[in-house]
């Protein structure tokens, strides 16, 4: 990526900023290829939901996530640029478009602050494969034409233009020059209206019978084909009205501050929300950093029935078992890059609004020849959203579940220009068209699981989920 030593917010004007982009199709022409243009700005204190609220459109692509709880926020809407990819070499794919892109990105501004410059948001699949009709594609990647990202106090806008030989230069300047006048005093438009997201008549439909697929499942495992399998249930839901995929997303993210909040549309009327408490991996300066997060179990009614429920998840074989499995693959596939994950020998407690979790986080320096992306094909999926061994658990997913996955339980993320990202599992999650929306749930089953308790738990999800999504 070329920075190029400008200040956007001097000498700016409309004729200033189209003369920058008239020197950026001149060296456009000059390479053969198209130019990305990214411009960044620090502006005044937004917030980047309430910002992709006021110009959501549902026949365009945005993404969204947010950490509430740390004060980090980042969105973009519409689409500079695109790339979508398959099967087993798709995270390759990928890092090779982000590699080439950038290779041909112009950036001004302020690049250097938190969340500045192009960033590639993107999505992968639970498998490296979708079927036919699925809302999203095995690996799909885009460059927003517009950004907006908090971290802590500090708000950076950023536009992304692709300037090739023939591009209307006066129109682009045109419009990055209002968005630059709306950011620096932005007026929110109200998404519309108040009342709840769903009404108290809508309806609901479940394929398939959960237990009686945790019930084969363990078939399986008895007979030594694997050790772990995940299983997810699928409930459809319809109501009277359409569904507002970013009203419903800000329920989430007030009833589970500490999850990754979460949005991703297709441009087609479909959007993928959630509230997952999975991350994947983190790299920043660096510095890797992942976990394992299996073995659960439901939140008391007060502090001592919450505080014996954690305990005694603390000392359940069963669920220690699960996790272990869990960790221990993540420091193997770590290990097939030469990385060393350093991780507590006991796991500790992950307590969210509904459910608790054990947990253990892992850190990793990380090699100069590793990529995010490298580390990302190796550990996804994790056996918290799979199973173990991986390819045998992963192959009776679909058999058992009866649906297809599409990005429930995919990596979901976004990758910098400095090769920095973050990745979170697309968990506690619903895929919302129109006035339908389906919502995900899933459990770990391992030798010792109970049917019934399993199902049990799902539902505890289950209501956590369409509780949010009612507010």
């Amino acid at each position: 990526m070329t920075i190029l030593p400008l200040n956007p917010a001097h000498n700016a004007s409309p004729e200033a900023l189209q003369a920058f982009l008239e020197h950026c199709r001149v060296a456009a022409v000059k390479d053969g290829h198209p130019k990305l243009v990214s411009i960044s700005l620090a502006v005044g204190a937004l917030d980047p939901l309430a910002v992709l609220e006021s110009i959501f459109e549902p026949g365009e692509p945005h993404f969204y996530a947010e950490r509430p709880n740390l004060e980090t926020a980042i969105s973009g809407a519409e689409v500079a640029v695109r790339y979508e990819a398959r099967g087993p070499d798709r995270f390759a794919s990928v890092q090779r478009f982000i590699d080439e892109t950038l290779a041909r990105t112009i950036a001004v501004g302020d690049v250097d602050a938190p969340f500045g410059g192009p960033h590639f948001f993107t999505a992968f699949a639970f498998n490296s494969e979708v079927e036919p009709g699925e809302a999203f594609p095995s690996a799909g990647v885009f460059v927003p034409r517009w950004q907006v990202a908090r971290a802590g106090a500090t708000t950076t806008a950023v536009a992304n233009l692709l300037i090739a030989a023939d591009s209307d230069l006066p129109a682009l300047a045109n419009r990055v020059w209002r968005a630059h006048g709306k950011f620096s005093q932005f007026l929110y438009r109200d998404a519309g209206g108040t009342e709840p997201m769903l009404a108290p008549d809508f309806s609901t439909h479940e394929s398939g019978d959960y237990r009686g697929a945790v019930t084969r499942a363990l078939r399986h495992i008895e007979a030594g084909e694997f050790k772990k399998i995940v299983l997810a249930r699928a409930i459809d839901f319809s109501t009277p009205r359409p569904l507002h995929p970013l009203r419903m997303l800000n329920g989430l993210r007030q009833r589970f501050p500490e999850c990754y909040a979460f949005s991703l549309a297709n441009g087609r009327g479909q959007s993928f929300i959630g509230a997952s408490p999975e991350r994947l991996l983190r790299v920043s300066k660096g510095v890797l950093e992942t976990e394992a997060l299996a073995g659960s179990t439901r939140r008391g009614a007060g502090a001592s029935e919450d505080a014996a429920l954690g305990a005694a998840l603390l000392q359940s074989e069963k669920d220690r078992r699960e996790h272990r499995l869990v960790l221990d693959t993540i420091l193997g596939r770590l290990a097939q890059l030469d990385l060393i994950g350093e991780a507590a020998d006991t796991p500790g407690l992950r307590r969210l609004a509904n459910v608790q979790h054990l947990h253990t986080p892992v850190r990793a320096v990380m090699g100069e020849q590793v990529r995010l992306m490298d580390v990302l094909g190796l550990m996804h999926p994790t056996p918290a959203v799979g199973g173990f061994p991986a390819e045998a658990a992963i192959a009776r997913i679909r058999e058992l579940e009866g649906f297809p996955r599409g990005l429930y339980a995919g990596a979901i993320g976004w990758v910098n220009a400095r090769g920095g990202g973050e990745f979170f599992v697309g968990i506690r999650s619903a895929l919302v068209e129109g006035a339908t929306a389906r919502v995900y749930a899933g459990n770990g089953i391992v030798a010792g699981s109970n049917p019934e308790k399993e199902f049990a738990e799902t539902e505890w999800k289950f209501k956590a989920m369409l509780g949010a999504l009612c507010a």
